[in-house]
């Protein structure tokens, strides 16, 4: 992936150097979180693909999370930070391309922060823990990624690559448009009204779809500054693979359950961002209307 001397986004927030949230518990929706509730959390994300988040809603008791978090102060990534300065690049190619297709569109592009941390950090969704992965908060309007999910992702999920790390930060920029957009709000309102499965299958497509988010970016990002190099889309398409439900599920050593995938299958995930990368259009990823995803 080409991506030295580009521009890199003044949106990041470096929190590795003292900010951790505290190590027994968190606060969510106002609620304590004890450690066995996150261990559950994490346990259950790792091996079902559930967003850990909201098995701590869920046990604690919670509903919608609180939006207003204390956070600690953050400052910009070092200069000499090689990785940090990749995932400031590629979001900065985010924000370019979005601006871009927002402005089209007769809207107005609102950037999302990336916030980088070790172990846990608070956020408006709740503690936010580095065994989750990276996720998105709608609350804040954040990106939240601990670095060493890339060694996780190359050395335990074997995806590696600098595009697959790439594609990471683009799927989690997508949910951000879905947010803007107005979609997560949407979904969250019928899921509060749906059994667990119809739940479920509510948010594969609403993982797909940013899937096919981030298809589109580099889509764009391709046409504008030709960033790929040979086997960079072979790299994003391996780490879909590597991160589908029923990949998960197997890696667990447990039994692929259907009913309980969040994020859609390794081929679906595959499917949905190479048509986001076909097409560069965002009508083309309407996963809801779809009856084959």
């Amino acid at each position: 992936m080409k991506w030295e001397g580009n521009r890199e986004s003044s949106n990041v927030e470096d929190r590795r150097d003292g900010e951790g949230g505290g190590s027994g518990g968190g606060m969510l929706g106002g609620r304590g979180i004890g450690v066995g509730t996150i261990v559950v959390a994490l346990l259950g994300g790792w091996m079902f693909g559930i967003n850990p988040m909201t098995i701590i809603s869920l046990l604690s008791g919670g509903g919608a999370p609180s939006a207003q978090v204390q956070q600690a102060p953050a400052h910009r990534p070092p200069k000499d930070d090689q990785l940090a300065k990749f995932v400031s690049t590629v979001l900065a190619d985010t924000e370019d391309v979005w601006k871009d297709v927002f402005v089209k569109a007769g809207g107005r592009y609102k950037e999302p922060t990336l916030v980088l941390f070790r172990g846990a950090t608070r956020t408006a969704c709740g503690q936010g823990q580095a065994a989750m992965g990276p996720f998105y908060c709608p609350g804040d309007q954040k990106v939240y990624i601990d670095l060493g999910f890339y060694e996780t992702l190359k050395n335990r999920l074997g995806a590696p690559g600098e595009f697959a790390q790439a594609y990471v930060i683009a799927h989690e920029v997508g949910h951000h448009v879905q947010n803007l957009m107005g979609i997560s709000g949407k979904v969250d309102a019928m899921r509060n009204r749906a059994s667990q499965a119809q739940s479920n299958a509510l948010s594969v497509r609403l993982e797909l779809q940013a899937d096919c988010f981030a298809g589109v970016w580099a889509h764009h990002a391709q046409d504008a500054r030709k960033i790929l190099e040979s086997g960079d889309i072979e790299s994003a398409m391996n780490a879909a693979a590597k991160i589908g439900d029923d990949a998960l599920q197997r890696a667990g050593g447990g039994e692929v359950v259907p009913d309980s995938f969040t994020h859609g299958t390794s081929a679906q995930r595959q499917r949905w961002f190479s048509t986001g990368y076909q097409s560069g259009v965002v009508k083309s990823c309407d996963t809801f209307s779809t009856r084959q995803l």
